[in-house]
């Protein structure tokens, strides 16, 4: 990549970085730390999608579950927030290792279908269980107060408790695909017998990972039930897991922060053109239809391939004239 654009790049990511402290003064709060929990779902769900090369149909479970523990934490047992999505994160994270212990004795499709299995399993538990409100959700969970200092009442402070939080995650997601943790992950994805000759223990790097990718889920799942006081059969249904999955490939697998765009996008979509009602869903498939054929590797995978690209080209244009000039001499 040249330079002159690196630094360009470098100077937008700075400018937004500066700005997101002031989006609740622009947009409205409690919509930003929608897509900010949402992005930070994406981003995990790409743990094992995108770096580790595992499909995963049931991962509203994880999401869902987090923030059915939190609420009840908060509501029923009178917790303080920080140790409800605590509880929430490591609650999703012990449901992810027993997910991943389960499915990755298949491979492909068949493992897709087993995490779908286990997560419809999960939602008719939250169903059918009394303290959940079943088809109402768990309404009116109270915020509290964090630390016994900080009110969340206030959606300007729980704004910057998300927004501290989702980075921290965001920052975990970074630092676990960059480590070589997830270089054995990635060389599983390319060629998983290969990685079991050189020695490394295949199905408990899987296990790890799915817990991993599960808590971090866990996180924006707990995250998004303080936002909103309310945890909802919405969060843990099939219907959740697909728009992750949607997420995904529309922000672009083979980046780490790709599918945060994506959850930016998809989140914007159902937000601005909630009043078309069910049309809404019409509108997310053109736009997904429209991204599959024009960005093939995602939108931020195809705009690095396109930046990666251009110095060649420029070279071989170059020598093309070179060749052409002594041609002509």
């Amino acid at each position: 990549m040249p330079l002159a654009l690196s630094r360009s790049l470098l100077v937008l990511l700075f400018a937004v970085l500066v700005a997101v402290p002031f989006m609740p003064h622009i947009l409205y709060p409690v919509f930003v730390m929608k897509v900010m929990c949402f992005a930070l779902f994406a981003c995990a769900y790409n743990l094992l999608l995108g770096h580790t090369g595992i499909v995963s149909f049931g991962h509203a479970a994880f999401f869902g579950t987090a923030a059915y523990v939190t609420g009840y934490a908060l509501r029923e047992l009178g917790l303080p927030p920080e140790v409800g999505i605590l509880a929430g994160v490591l609650g999703a994270a012990l449901l992810g290792a027993v997910f991943g212990a389960l499915a990755i004795r298949r491979q492909g499709i068949y493992l897709a279908m087993i995490t779908l299995a286990l997560a419809q399993l999960v939602y008719f538990v939250f169903l059918q269980a009394e303290f959940t409100g079943a088809e109402d959700g768990m309404q009116q969970i109270p915020r509290g107060v964090l630390f016994g200092v900080l009110s969340l009442r206030s959606d300007f402070n729980l704004y910057y408790v998300v927004l501290a939080c989702i980075a921290g995650g965001l920052w975990l997601v970074h630092r676990i695909v960059n480590s070589p943790f997830g270089e054995v992950l990635r060389a599983i994805r390319e060629h998983e017998p290969r990685a079991r000759s050189l020695g490394y223990a295949v199905d408990r790097y899987k296990i790890i990972a799915f817990s991993l990718s599960a808590g971090l889920s866990g996180l924006a799942g707990s995250l998004k039930c303080v936002v909103f006081q309310l945890a909802a059969l919405t969060d843990v249904h099939w219907h959740m897991s697909g728009e992750v999955i949607l997420m995904t490939l529309l922000g672009g697998m083979s980046s780490v922060f790709g599918p945060a765009i994506g959850a930016v996008l998809i989140s914007a979509l159902h937000h601005y053109f909630d009043a078309l009602g069910a049309w809404v869903t019409i509108v997310v498939g053109l736009v997904f239809i429209f991204c599959v054929l024009v960005f093939r590797r995602g939108i931020v995978g195809q705009l690095n391939h396109m930046l990666m690209q251009r110095p060649s080209v420029t070279r071989s244009a170059a020598a093309n004239i070179k060749e052409k000039h002594h041609a002509a001499v």
